[in-house]
């Protein structure tokens, strides 16, 4: 976890809840936790890249990446290994240096192509066998924010071991 440089979520079942409201006007609407908010947020202050890779094509996803101020994200995809390659080579990383966090069949593949990978508590059988970690949280409550916890404690730890004894890690 120390080498990480960047955390690729999906966005349904992970950011959210994986449900989705559509109101009488055709409205879709989605809810995203200020846990996970604060937990983007503390990634990118920590010096992360955060991206979303989502199979859906929705304007929730750029809203939320425009709260967020994440330049970098892909929609409508259904490649999630072949975007987490092509979100590694526009910035210059190596797979091993991003984190998945996936909840779903579909997010599978990247999660075996990324360095790290992820689920929340609630997600499919599929992606939690394939999950380094499996967060306590459930998609769309916090999960995310545990797993940025998790990473920046283990980045600290790291840091702080590699300049106690003046060595580079």
């Amino acid at each position: 976890m120390a080498a990480l440089k960047a955390i690729a979520l999906d966005v349904d079942g992970v950011l959210t809840d994986g449900g989705v409201w559509w109101g009488p006007d055709g409205a879709e609407w989605k809810r995203f936790s200020f846990a996970d908010i604060m937990g983007v947020s503390l990634a990118l202050k920590a010096g992360l890249i955060v991206t979303l890779i989502s199979g859906e094509d929705s304007p929730l996803v750029d809203r939320f990446a425009a709260k967020m101020n994440l330049a970098d994200i892909t929609k409508g995809c259904k490649d999630k290994a072949g975007a987490l390659r092509a979100f590694a080579e526009r910035n210059h990383l190596g797979l091993d240096e991003i984190c998945f966090m996936g909840d779903d069949v579909n997010d599978v593949a990247a999660m075996e192509l990324a360095g790290l990978s992820a689920a929340p508590a609630d997600a499919r059988p599929a992606a939690r066998s394939h999950a380094a970690i499996v967060t306590e949280a459930s998609g769309g409550n916090g999960a995310v924010r545990e797993l940025v916890d998790r990473i920046l404690v283990k980045q600290a730890l790291a840091e702080h071991a590699g300049n106690r004894d003046g060595t580079a890690l």
